[in-house]
């Protein structure tokens, strides 16, 4: 690179710079230094481009790639001085636009932390220039991890990138965003927009996003008239849901295979049916011909929703093609076997595969946690998205001692498997490119103990709050709420039966205090019930006190407290017998062999 002194006017900033098009950078940092020493550091330029047969640069004028923010500052002191003077600049080469754009992110980066939507505009113009994933990331000295979440903000509708930009959204919302369909995004953002509403964030979005099968009608891509399960209209009758999602996607994938077929006798070289645990990412992709190789995609989403890319192969397929590496492909013929023999051949392996697991408790446990973790359309495993609208509620259950265990267990376990410990659930799809097959290879490989550690955090997460479940596993296992939980702010803020309290305070007082204190005013119970917890203003502490409603079992204060934990208890008796509650040390009879 050549070091030259360039004109003011000779100058203006690439198209290739991250802060091309945005509104004038602030230069207050290095403002006073360029009044009082000018710009030393030199800037990064190019000559202009031109149009084809003209050599050398437009009428010598230079586009910068890196040092907009000093080209500006400089024009603030010609302004205020009326002297523009000429600024030290090197020049790169007019023909690559990939390294005009590195040098800008790599400047810019170092300098000042550029917004996630700015790298990915600056990425993706990378990625059009021919660079690939490995490349940028050794580029920049990040995590490869690191540029593929940043270029999945793609998928994301422009709306929402600028709310992400505008910092409106968190990353881990935008995270899990990125996941959504087109149609899952649009419905999110009118959750956003609607102040009537509760718009999942976070952990919760990804719940909200994979955990539900309220399966549109419209997603069918079968005959609704010949479908021989039960639909079911919304309050509005403006759409219908499938009332059995397993007769759904029976129905479903029946039909995707069908039109992969057909794609085929069309002549498309490959079709690929990419499961609700993969995402199409279009940032991986270039569209094309069908002459030239390009596949279909067919991305059925967890919904229910079938989206149907044509023309697409792999960035580096592209690349290869582009350079006359790869030949173009003839049309395929029809394949080697119909749709029918297909599922022929299915149902047999099928059929032997599960008889034969039989005598394979071990890899069927294995298999069991894998679909628990990867999920499939057979299986839907959602995490207990522990929702509240309150956020003193929200926090109490955050900072708890539980949560906090079960948080530090579940990172752990999320190592084991090699999955990022960002992520906030080890169920609900978190499989890799291989889905429930690469999940089951990871566990195959770990002994039993560590099985048993994973399905407990698996159970952990997948156990819905408020069910007769929790009582039972409560009950079972003798749970002293008194290790997990004191009282604080939210509890005595939602408390506003007088009578409850009345109760309550005869808890930890004794009923003399109670009757004494009968007609006072609910602040006044709440303050006697938290003098004697914390053993202040005279009053005697009472250790490791639990309210009724949170032991196991759990009982009520009042005769109408049949509700909630104490319901789910009365569940749980009910359900217990003699032959249900069989002797734990007894050694009963394993299951006869199959003759």
């Amino acid at each position: 690179m050549t070091l030259v002194f360039i004109d003011q006017d000779k100058l203006s900033v690439s198209k290739t710079n991250m802060r091309y098009g945005k509104k004038a950078p602030d230069v207050s940092d290095i403002l006073p230094t360029v009044r009082k020493r000018g710009v030393i550091q030199t800037l990064l330029v190019r000559p202009n481009p031109v149009p084809s047969g003209v050599e050398g640069c437009q009428d010598g004028h230079f586009e910068i790639v890196a040092g907009s923010r000093r080209f500006h500052a400089a024009r603030i002191v010609a302004q205020e001085t009326g002297e523009a003077e000429p600024l030290p600049c090197r020049i790169l080469s007019e023909t690559d636009d990939a390294a005009a754009v590195e040098a800008s992110m790599i400047e810019n980066l170092a300098r000042l932390d550029a917004d996630e939507v700015t790298q990915w505009e600056t990425f993706t113009r990378l990625v059009k220039e021919g660079r690939d994933v490995a490349d940028i990331a050794a580029t920049f000295g990040l995590p490869d991890l690191t540029i593929a979440r940043v270029l999945a903000l793609g998928n994301l509708l422009p709306r929402i990138r600028s709310l992400y930009a505008a910092e409106k959204i968190d990353r881990a919302t935008v995270r899990h965003l990125t996941l959504a369909s087109k149609s899952q995004q649009r419905a999110w953002l009118a959750l956003f927009d609607d102040p009537d509403s509760h718009v999942p964030t976070g952990y919760q979005l990804k719940a909200w996003l994979f955990g539900g099968q309220s399966i549109p009608a419209r997603f069918a891509l079968f005959d609704l008239d010949g479908f021989k399960g039960a639909t079911v209209a919304d309050l509005f009758g403006d759409d219908r849901y499938f009332a059995d999602a397993d007769a759904f996607w029976a129905a479903q994938n029946e039909a995707v295979e069908a039109r992969r077929i057909a794609y085929l006798e069309d002549g498309w070289s490959d079709v690929v049916i990419v499961p609700p645990s993969d995402h199409f990412q279009t940032w991986e992709f270039e569209k094309a011909p069908k002459r030239k190789g390009g596949r279909v995609y067919i991305d059925v989403r967890s919904s229910g929703e079938v989206t149907f890319h044509e023309g697409y192969m792999t960035r580096k397929e592209a690349q290869r093609v582009a350079r006359g590496e790869v030949p173009e492909v003839a049309k395929i013929a029809r394949p080697e076997v119909t749709s029918t023999m297909q599922t022929y051949l299915d149902l047999h392996r099928h059929a032997a595969v599960r008889a034969v697991m039989l005598s394979h408790s071990g890899v069927a446990l294995r298999l069991l946690v894998a679909h628990a973790i990867g999920g499939s359309h057979l299986w839907r495993v959602s995490p207990e998205p522990q929702a509240t609208r309150n956020d003193e509620v929200r926090e109490s259950v955050q900072t708890s001692r539980g949560e906090t265990v079960f948080d530090e267990r579940r990172r752990a376990v999320l190592a084991v498997l090699g999955f990022s410990e960002e992520e906030p659930t080890v169920t609900g799809g978190n499989g890799d490119d291989y889905g429930v097959a690469g999940v089951f290879l990871r566990l195959i490989e770990l002994p039993d103990p560590v099985i048993m550690e994973i399905i407990s955090v698996i159970m952990g997460e997948t156990l819905a709050s408020g069910s007769a479940a929790v009582a039972a596993v409560g009950s079972h296992i003798g749970v002293d709420m008194a290790d997990w939980w004191q009282a604080d702010a939210a509890f005595f803020e939602l408390i506003r039966d007088r009578e409850v309290l009345t109760r309550i305070v005869a808890d930890v007082a004794g009923d003399t205090v109670a009757t004494a204190n009968r007609k006072e005013k609910g602040k006044t119970l709440k303050r006697i019930v938290r003098d004697h917890l914390d053993g202040a203003d005279g009053r005697t502490k009472v250790e490791r006190w639990v309210p009724k409603w949170l032991g196991f079992p759990a009982s009520a204060y009042t005769s109408r407290g049949g509700v909630g934990t104490v319901a789910a208890h009365a569940k749980v008796d009910a359900a217990r017998s003699p032959e249900a509650d069989p002797d734990p040390d007894s050694d009963p009879e394993p299951f006869a062999e199959a003759a």
